[in-house]
């Protein structure tokens, strides 16, 4: 898909169509990536979005046990005062 650079301000910039950002879904910014000879714009997303129904399906599935102990056998907790 070729599109134009347009000026803005000093600057320079892209716009895209209603569709793209519908499709994938762009908010209010962008992730900008830069890989050696190309520019990655990716949708930005909200840190931990959908761990909240994650750990509801890891505990239905009772899957959310500690996987080792909060208390070592040979912990010293003396060193700690």
């Amino acid at each position: 898909m070729e599109i134009s650079v347009i000026p803005i301000g000093n600057s320079k910039g892209i716009r895209l169509s209603k569709t793209i950002i519908e499709k994938y879904k762009i908010k209010d910014s962008v992730e900008l990536i830069l890989q050696e000879d190309c520019i990655i714009l990716q949708p930005k997303t909200k840190a931990r979005t959908g761990w909240d129904k994650a750990f509801k399906k890891m505990h239905d599935a009772q899957d959310d046990k500690p996987i080792m102990p909060d208390v070592f056998e040979d912990e010293n907790f003396e060193e700690w005062t």
